[in-house]
């Protein structure tokens, strides 16, 4: 089956897996004797995370090493360094995505974090955790399940935007998300980012929904941002951008004027809908605005 070594992946027509030299390379890491050597193999592995169900609590010995100026390396750290090694040569294969395919979303949050799959068919895409600030650890569970989906939905937006899919949640109440009223204005801005989509909310007891619980309970220590330093400039949503562009630009609300009024679209090719216009089901991009080269950017510098 043809292969393509690309950024330390495997890609093939099965999916995706790290790349076998740099698991190599992972295997034969000597013990660390000191937090440089540590942070190399924290590192290396970190990389390969989302590959990996509860990293960040096989981890969790090594990465405590990290707070204190002093290194000593015991048992526990050992047996963590060994586990981690072992599952990385275990780690499976992420499917890549097929468009024709719904996605489902499972969600969860425990005290510590949020956490979350994103698959299609029952296999997984990728894993995501993310651990929770103090004053969300003490909110209420309601508000930790909807901070969860939300940030969720923001993590693989590139996937979800335009298509209906289904969100697996163990808080019942949150089936009714969309006609609820909200208690804090942060509750509000959440609901407001999840307006654009459109999506089922399904409630799965936590029993059922395995997965996304687990990798909620796992604490997210921010080992990774300690390993990578680089610099980062904030892209604003491009999806955003394109309905101020129909809402607020001169030849934006041209375009939109035309379409709806049906002057252009005798062949119903051209649709206008949640704030952008649609080309045979896709989304239509504008010769404006080097519009082209931000998409592009955007989505080639996307993590997945």
């Amino acid at each position: 089956m043809p292969t393509v070594h690309y950024l330390g992946h495997v890609l093939s027509a099965q999916g995706v897996q790290p790349d076998p030299d740099k698991v190599t390379a992972i295997l034969d890491w000597p013990t660390p004797l000191s937090l440089t050597a540590l942070c190399g193999f924290l590192g290396l592995t970190g990389f390969y995370r989302r590959f990996v169900r509860h990293y960040a609590d096989l981890a969790a010995p090594l990465t405590n090493l990290l707070k204190s100026t002093f290194f000593h390396w015991h048992t526990e750290a050992d047996v963590a360094f060994k586990q981690l090694k072992l599952s990385i040569t275990n780690t499976p294969v992420l499917k890549l995505p097929d468009f024709t395919i719904p996605f489902e979303l499972e969600t969860d949050a425990s005290f510590l974090a949020i956490g979350a799959v994103l698959s299609q068919n029952q296999h997984p895409l990728a894993f995501f955790s993310k651990k929770l600030c103090p004053r969300m650890q003490a909110d209420f569970v309601y508000a930790r399940e909807m901070f969860a989906i939300t940030e969720s939905v923001k993590k693989w937006f590139q996937f979800l935007i335009g298509r209906h899919f289904r969100i697996f949640t163990n808080q019942k109440s949150l089936k009714f998300l969309m006609s609820q009223t909200y208690h804090t204005p942060e509750q509000q801005r959440w609901a407001t980012k999840l307006q654009g989509f459109s999506y089922d909310i399904i409630y799965d007891a936590g029993k059922n929904n395995r997965v996304a619980d687990a990798l909620s309970r796992c604490s997210h220590p921010t080992s990774t941002s300690l390993i990578f330093m680089a610099i980062f400039s904030t892209l604003p949503n491009p999806l955003d951008e394109l309905r101020r562009f129909y809402s607020l630009h001169p030849a934006g609300i041209t375009m939109k004027n035309k379409i709806q009024q049906g002057s252009v679209t005798p062949d119903l090719r051209f649709q206008f809908k949640p704030g952008l216009i649609y080309f045979k089901d896709r989304i239509f991009i504008p010769d404006h605005l080097n519009w082209c080269s931000l998409l592009c950017i955007e989505y080639h510098s996307t993590l997945y």
